[in-house]
């Protein structure tokens, strides 16, 4: 009869869920659910949906299986038939929702990005500064010419000196002079003297291309920040993420130190888990998640609409 008993024993055990298993010894050992929730360091809440075997308020199953051990050692039983009782039934599902952590690199800092385009910008301006000051001396302070042209006094002294020498031919007209070879030089001399007109230099041309490239490129990235998310994981935290296109942008359990930038189309439906230990900044604002989180701190929420 004993064997036979035995037997019966096994197969209700086998055949029961983990949170019936919970349940019965609890029940059977007298211990009120807070009781059992004190010793655990949990909410009542979150200890009667182990025994219901409700596991919404638990979305990690690395979490729920620690607490189902801890709770079957709380109550003097063998963890591993409780263990064995939950894979049987919600393996699979665990297996759907199982997915491998994303590879986060710890991006470069926007602050260093943004002061290397400002040291740019100051300085392609004071070229455009010192170029224009340049062209500005050059025009308007022209050596003068060393072939300036001769005065009225020295071209009547000039004139006089030829008509000396020159034969007197009483009947035949006398031709005008032809002019001299220093009245040649004059002139040209006051030609090159002329300033000539100034052109705007490649260099100007450059710089103020580059300017209207680093408006474009400012443009952009205001764009961006408005379809961007940074998050700070300070604590270990489960995170998933959709976007407006029903998308899942981001997933996985995320470790201390970790900081993942975020791109999608809003608005965001976001799953933080552990949500006091993680910052999430969206366009320019951090975000308050202690706020939004729910009672076993998990923050449910959307973004962006």
């Amino acid at each position: 009869m004993s064997d036979i008993h035995l037997d019966e024993t096994m197969t209700t055990a086998t055949n029961a869920s983990p949170g019936e298993l919970l349940h019965q010894q609890r029940e059977r050992l007298n211990v009120p659910l807070t009781d059992a929730a004190r010793a655990l360091n949990l909410r009542p809440a979150v200890v009667e949906g182990l025994e219901r075997d409700h596991y919404d308020e638990i979305p990690v199953a690395a979490y729920r299986r620690g607490y189902l051990r801890a709770y079957a050692k709380y109550l003097g039983m063998d963890e591993r038939l409780v263990l064995e009782a939950y894979t049987s039934r919600f393996a699979a599902a665990d297996t759907e929702r199982k997915i491998a952590p994303v590879s986060v690199a710890r991006p470069p800092s926007r602050v260093g990005a943004w002061l290397f385009k400002l040291v740019t910008l100051l300085v392609i301006v004071g070229l455009i500064g010192v170029t224009v000051m340049w062209w500005q001396s050059r025009g308007g302070s022209e050596p003068p010419s060393m072939g300036a042209a001769p005065t009225e006094e020295e071209r009547s002294q000039l004139a006089g000196a030829e008509n000396d020498a020159a034969p007197a031919l009483p009947d035949t007209p006398v031709s005008a002079p032809a002019p001299s070879d220093a009245a040649q030089q004059s002139a040209a001399d006051v030609a090159a003297s002329e300033p000539a007109p100034v052109a705007p230099s490649q260099a100007a041309i450059e710089a103020a291309t580059t300017i209207a490239a680093l408006s474009a490129e400012a443009s952009e990235a205001s764009a961006a920040d408005a379809n961007t998310l940074e998050i700070t994981f300070n604590e270990q935290s489960w995170t998933e993420i959709f976007d407006a296109t029903n998308q899942r942008v981001f997933v996985g359990l995320q470790t201390p130190g970790t900081t993942a930038t975020v791109e999608g189309e809003p608005p965001f439906r976001l799953t933080i888990g552990n949500a006091t230990g993680v910052a999430l900044i969206y366009q320019g604002e951090t975000i308050d998640l202690a706020q939004r989180a729910g009672a076993n701190n998990v923050a449910r929420f959307t973004l962006g609409e």
